[in-house]
């Protein structure tokens, strides 16, 4: 059973950054595609990125393109969410995802779209 861990969440002022990581455990993520959603207080949640099974290809919403990168790591198990110019708007848990129906070099960050699920990590941009 793949589990999914996400770290490094924490409190940043606007303007910083943060790395987050998704962890997994139980399966190798290798023939997953994986992505990040967020999810503020009161708000549904929505993707911020995803990466393929191939690494090759990634996609953004535009309210976070230029900001956030993902990558992963199938030796370590692992994804990363790099986050720069947070603003507050940016504040809310983060959650990593799994799709193991996946294309090899293909991504789409709907939640419909993964069947595993983190527990989240909590992101405050505030001064």
């Amino acid at each position: 059973q793949l589990q999914l861990v996400e770290s490094g969440g924490t409190l940043v002022q606007p303007g910083g950054s943060l790395r987050l990581t998704c962890t997994a455990s139980g399966v190798s993520l290798d023939n997953h595609s994986v992505a990040w959603f967020r999810q503020a207080p009161g708000k549904g949640r929505e993707g911020v990125a995803c990466v393929s099974i191939s690494g090759g290809a990634t996609d953004y919403p535009d309210s976070v393109r230029g900001r956030f990168t993902i990558s992963r790591d199938n030796a370590k198990n692992a994804v990363y969410l790099q986050m720069t110019g947070l603003k507050p708007e940016d504040t809310g848990t983060y959650y990593c995802a799994a799709d193991t129906y996946a294309d090899y070099d293909f991504c789409i960050y709907a939640t419909g779209a993964y069947d595993h699920w983190g527990q989240g990590t909590q992101v405050t941009v505030s001064s």
